[in-house]
């Protein structure tokens, strides 16, 4: 099978035609895919209307899944499949949630510039969303590239930032939006991990950012003197030319790279239907 590639934003996204994810990846096909996120490391898919074991399937063809923050949830799950991450506002008998459900906490934390499972160890590779059914205004996901924005950053940052570790915490975000669902128990289930401000995909070669919204310390860095660290880098890798923004249609499928992308969904409706599901891999490093 030969994929068609058309570019959406320079070497960040492309849409990729010429494929049935329902069916399962041959290795010329898996081949073909990865050597695509190699350079472009978020694809778009239209028109995959894929069941939550295809869903999984799929994600499963590029590694072994990440659980995610359901480590340290308690919530009763929708889905059948417990490999697919529900990202949907409603309850488990389909109704839309209170705009003040603590369920809205999570999905709202969303909108925080992240990268998936940055706070696990062994932390996720790429991440599947596929989205299901979309409100018709609003709702929006954004990626950034983070090899793009290491690239242009002045040479005295990139020497300031080498070598450099920040600690990132799965509730960090969700503590800034008031806190959520979760027990101190299941938060105990995911402590801090560190990681490297920059990184290099080995597919690549290329040096990337590895920020976002779960870091809140740089290990030998006073706090205050950190966190300004990493909001001026988060300011500087989420400009505007480094920025993806996908307008949903239903059935769309979306997959990234979260070594060297961060992404945000944009503000919607809180009252209108909102659905889509995710399904991640670890990213098991040689």
């Amino acid at each position: 099978m030969s994929l068609h590639l058309n570019p959406l934003h320079a070497e960040l996204a492309v849409e990729v035609s010429g494929i049935n994810l329902r069916k399962p990846l041959g290795k010329e096909t898996l081949a073909e895919l990865q050597s695509a996120l190699a350079r472009y490391p978020v694809l778009v898919f239209h028109d995959q209307d894929l069941s939550d074991d295809e869903h999984a399937v799929f994600t499963k063809s590029f590694g072994p899944i990440d659980p995610g923050l359901a480590l340290a949830s308690k919530r009763k799950q929708r889905l059948k499949n417990t490999d697919v991450i529900d990202l949907a506002n409603i309850d488990a008998d389909g109704n839309v949630l209170a705009a003040d459900n603590a369920r809205n906490v999570s999905l709202i934390a969303n909108q925080l510039w992240h990268s998936d499972s940055s706070f696990k160890q062994p932390r996720a590779q790429y991440s599947v969303l596929c989205g299901i059914d979309l409100p018709g205004e609003g709702g929006e996901t954004e990626f950034a590239d983070q090899r793009a924005a290491y690239d242009a950053l002045p040479d005295t940052t990139k020497t300031r930032i080498e070598g450099l570790v920040a600690e990132h915490w799965a509730f960090h975000s969700r503590n800034m939006l008031g806190g959520g669902d979760f027990t101190p128990e299941g938060m105990a289930m995911l402590p801090p991990v560190d990681w490297p401000i920059v990184d290099t995909i080995p597919e690549s070669g290329r040096k990337t950012l590895f920020i976002g919204v779960h870091t809140r310390e740089i290990r030998g860095l006073p706090t205050a003197e950190a966190r300004m660290l990493l909001l001026d880098l988060l300011e500087h890798a989420t400009q505007r030319e480094f920025v993806y923004r996908h307008v949903w249609r239903n059935h769309d499928v979306v997959m990234w790279d979260n070594r060297c992308t961060l992404h945000r969904g944009r503000p919607y409706d809180l009252t209108k239907l909102r659905e889509l599901r995710r399904c991640t891999t670890e990213y098991l490093a040689a």
